[in-house]
This record gives C-alpha cells, structure tokens and sequence, in this order.
C-alpha cells in the first residue's frame, strides 16, 4: 500500500486516512503498523463494495450515525471492524468477506 506524505490530508486529529487504496498522512508524521493492517482492512472492505459503494455506504452511514448517541465515526462498522482488528498481524489472511457486516 502507498504511503504518501502531504500537509492536507488527514484532517486534524487523525494520523492517517486511506483514499482509493493509498494511505495518506501528514508531513512528517510516523505511520505504524497497526495503521498499516487498520488502513488496509478498509482497502478490502473498498474493493468488496466495488469502490463507489464503500465511499457511499460510508458516507451514508456516518450521517445515521450522527443522530445517535455517541462518535458517529468509531460506531461505523468500516471503522469498528478495522479498529477490533488493527492489533491481529493475521487477520487478513482470515478474514471472510463482508466481514464488516458484523458490525452493523
């Protein structure tokens, strides 16, 4: 996965963002690991939804997630299956596809 390095992209308060398979983050800024596996367990859920759809349900999803309680951001199921599984060096290889259904 390509790392590239610019000043805009993540906004504030996150240290690295995956658009259409390359993970960008801020100038200087040490990408880990764990960031790695988190980013391309989103790469996966992408090319699942065929590209359009991931970036759509996202979006979608984050807007219903608003009008509840808690951060519409950590409660959507692209994210809380990537976070619940950032920390496995293997869980790639295991992972079933639409996996993030799960965590609808």
């Amino acid at each position: 996965m390509r790392i590239i390095e610019n000043k805009i992209l993540p906004t504030k308060g996150f240290s690295a963002m995956m658009l259409f398979g390359m993970i960008f983050t801020r100038n200087k800024q040490r990408v880990l690991a764990k960031t790695v596996r988190h980013e391309s367990i989103h790469a996966k859920q992408m090319w699942e939804m065929l590209i359009v759809g991931f970036y759509l349900w996202y979006f979608v999803e984050w807007l219903v997630r608003l009008l509840m309680s808690g951060n519409a951001y950590r409660s959507i199921s692209f994210e809380r299956e990537a976070y619940a599984n950032e920390n496995n060096v293997d869980y790639l290889k295991e992972r079933k596809s639409w996996s993030w259904m799960a965590y609808l």
